[in-house]
């Protein structure tokens, strides 16, 4: 279980930790496996949570780590194994190394939310070379930012890099959702490149199937919408689609809430602070309990976005969901088409049965076209958050390392 049962003193068998599913070990304040955003923001809302941040905030993205490449606005991370000594070896890692990629438009430290429920953490300490790509927060002077640059030279150029630091001949790709559609079409077309094994976490290439959730309406709606909604005019009127106006207007909110609410809570004289003292006491709690820790983390990552690139999005919107162009391979970048069929490399597809933001639907095009002789797709009951940080987290883990180990190399000294 991610659930941190012995802060409290309540100590159970593994055996049976893993049987309890969509358990919270604090009713509201933690994360389900059926979670996805508008449910941990809904929560977020209905349980105060937005004050409790304001008032003791959370460290997120805690797992050790160094820049090793930069491009514009984005960034590189290599992860440190514990204690790390310059030049000394530390255990043994993986000769392959892995290359996460998240999306623009939510920040990617989800995938490093907090200490002890961090799919980053679990990766480094079970002996693999782990990076990151940040994409970064775009401004004014990334409107024009596209989909061949953030393929082209961003996720290839993070690649190299890799390659170059860690000194192997073959990678791991590691891509979530947006960043996992990046990574399909980045296999796509290097398919003698580097790229060793393709790991996609529901990460959606076909944007109009026929059954794409009760959310993903919005797909069958828009591959006729061009006459209604041309995407262009967005990115004329804002330059960047400004995604982030919503989180920064509820967060300034959330800030006013909680220093009116502080003003009327405290105690004017000498009285006793029972706010303060409350504060102390769910401080105090959240350092000892991860899922208290990782329903905090969240609810701070649900509502901070980033700005969606103008010209990404007019891409998005117009090619992948009115279009339908990927799974079709019509997309071009730079003259070379995208042909999903050319990924030769292993894969493994991960999807969410209760993801509503990417329905399996909209993932499994990806392992039908590929022509590899080693795929699998593999549909877990989770959400698109829950599956990455619910109590069932723990089944993805051990997936990922059970499918990664054998196809990443030999073990060999680790001297990061």
């Amino acid at each position: 279980m991610i659930l941190d049962r012995a802060a409290s003193g309540n100590v159970e068998p593994d055996h049976m930790a893993s049987s309890r599913i969509n358990e919270w070990s604090l009713g509201p304040f933690g994360i389900c496996d059926y979670d996805g955003p508008e449910a941990i923001r809904l929560r977020k809302y209905a349980t105060g949570t937005h004050v409790l941040l304001e008032e003791i905030g959370v460290e997120t993205g805690a797992t050790p780590r160094e820049v090793v490449w930069t491009k514009n606005k984005a960034k590189l991370f290599r992860y440190l194994r514990p204690a790390k000594r310059p030049g000394k070896q530390v255990g043994r890692r993986h000769s392959a190394p892995v290359l996460l990629t998240y999306g623009f438009v939510l920040k990617p430290y989800v995938l490093d939310l907090v200490p002890g429920n961090s799919l980053v953490e679990y990766l480094v300490g079970e002996g693999f070379d782990v990076y990151m790509l940040d994409l970064g927060i775009s401004d004014a002077e990334d409107a024009r930012l596209s989909l061949e640059d953030l393929v082209l030279d961003y996720v290839h150029g993070a690649v190299q890099k890799v390659l170059e630091t860690s000194g192997a001949n073959e990678i791991s790709l590691c891509g979530q959702s947006q960043g996992g559609t990046l990574c399909a079409m980045y296999a796509s077309l290097f398919p003698g490149g580097p790229v060793k094994n393709l790991v996609l976490l529901s990460a959606p290439t076909e944007f109009a199937p026929r059954n794409p959730g009760t959310l993903g309406l919005w797909t069958l709606v828009s591959s006729s919408s061009g006459a209604y909604f041309d995407p262009a005019m967005v990115s004329k009127i804002f330059g960047n689609v400004p995604t982030d106006l919503a989180s920064q207007i509820i967060n300034s909110m959330a800030s006013l809430q909680a220093t009116t609410f502080g003003m009327v809570a405290r105690p004017t004289g000498r009285g006793f602070g029972v706010y303060d003292t409350a504060l102390r006491a769910i401080r105090e709690l959240a350092d000892r309990d991860v899922s208290l820790r990782s329903w905090l983390a969240v609810s701070k990552w649900v509502d901070d976005a980033a700005p969606f690139p103008g010209e990404i999005f007019r891409r998005w919107v117009r090619d992948f969901y009115q279009r339908d162009k990927l799974v079709k391979g019509e997309v071009k970048l730079r003259g070379q088409r995208v042909e999903l069929s050319n990924i030769e490399c292993a894969v493994l597809n991960i999807s969410g049965k209760r993801d509503y933001v990417v329905p399996a639907s909209k993932t499994e095009a990806t392992t039908a076209l590929a022509r590899s002789a080693d795929k699998e797709s593999v549909s877990l009951d989770a959400g698109h958050v829950g599956m990455l940080l619910g109590p069932g987290a723990k089944d993805l883990r051990g997936r990922l390392r059970d499918w990664l180990a054998p196809r990443s190399g030999d073990l060999i000294a680790a001297k990061y």
